[in-house]
């Protein structure tokens, strides 16, 4: 395969609810887990990266997902 001139990042973020337990780290992990199973094995994850926005409940977590399908590539 020739590379491609230009690449397709497909993206999706997640948070825990807001209020009492939004600081949960392994809360967080365990949603975006989940979600990353249901893209099916054939999805290529680039990176994962974690964000925290403080609220009166201590830091709000966020994660965003970069992901390939097979169906990028074409």
């Amino acid at each position: 395969m020739d590379n491609p001139t230009h690449w397709t990042v497909r993206h999706f973020s997640q948070a825990n609810p807001a209020g009492p337990g939004c600081d949960s780290v392994p809360a967080l992990l365990r949603r975006l887990a989940d979600a990353i199973e249901a893209l099916g094995p054939a999805a290529e994850i680039q990176d994962v990266v974690i964000q925290s926005e403080m609220t009166e409940h201590g830091p709000w977590r966020s994660g965003t997902v970069y992901f390939h399908l097979p169906e990028d590539e074409d």
